[in-house]
């Protein structure tokens, strides 16, 4: 607690004379360029790897990166917190891109590895459940990746499959008004990796991938 008050305190003596006017601005509105679902993990800081300001993300974070698949009648399975942050992201701000980072290292995915009926948390058992399908996924003999990792690799994919059960995800994705993105965050080297179709894989974003993916962003 004591970080946070005096990191207050600093902010306001040498960061926000910066940033008076953009503070100003953003009071009247705010038009953030994409959706990023991300971990509540305290390591994963999206707007300082990405190098965003305050008002570029719509963020929703909550524990493993999950997402509620939609039922058909186009309500959320579970909670509807991260629905309504979804409606809220297309309908009013209007947003193209959804990005659904996971990390390595994740609490989350260790605890489904290890097995939810382990787990003595009740809403924490319940809740991981959203991710228990990237499981199945799993090879049995993996190499190269920790099994956590891995698992937290195919879970970023299986949460876009989830994402598009919404329908107007769906119906946005099919008039090429919405795309969506999977990134991994590498704790130990604070490398970004998108998810490649192509390759089938996540390669860092450096140079070459960023190239590759702005080009189909024109």
């Amino acid at each position: 607690m004591k970080k946070l008050i005096n990191g207050i305190v600093e902010f306001r003596q040498n960061v926000l004379p910066g940033y008076r006017e953009k503070f100003a601005n953003l009071a009247q509105g705010q038009s953030p360029d994409s959706l990023f679902i991300t971990c509540s993990d305290s390591r994963v800081a999206p707007n300082w790897f990405a190098s965003t300001d305050p008002g570029d993300l719509f963020v929703v974070r909550n524990v493993g990166n999950l997402i509620p698949v939609c039922k058909k009648d186009g309500h959320s399975s579970a909670d509807e917190s991260e629905a309504a942050a979804i409606e809220f992201a297309l309908l009013n701000l209007k947003i193209t891109d959804i990005v659904v980072c996971g990390h390595s290292d994740c609490g989350a995915m260790h605890a489904i590895v290890n097995g939810r009926d382990n787990i003595t948390a009740s809403n924490l058992k319940a809740w991981l459940r959203h991710g228990e399908g990237a499981l199945k996924n799993l090879p049995s003999n993996l190499t190269g990746l920790a099994k956590v990792n891995r698992l937290s690799q195919l879970n970023v994919l299986h949460q876009l499959e989830h994402l598009r059960s919404y329908p107007m995800v769906k119906e946005r994705i099919e008039n090429k008004t919405l795309r969506l993105h999977g990134w991994w965050f590498e704790l130990k080297t604070a490398d970004v990796h998108a998810y490649e179709e192509t390759f089938g894989k996540f390669v860092p974003i450096d140079q070459e991938e960023a190239h590759r993916i702005l080009s189909r962003l024109e």
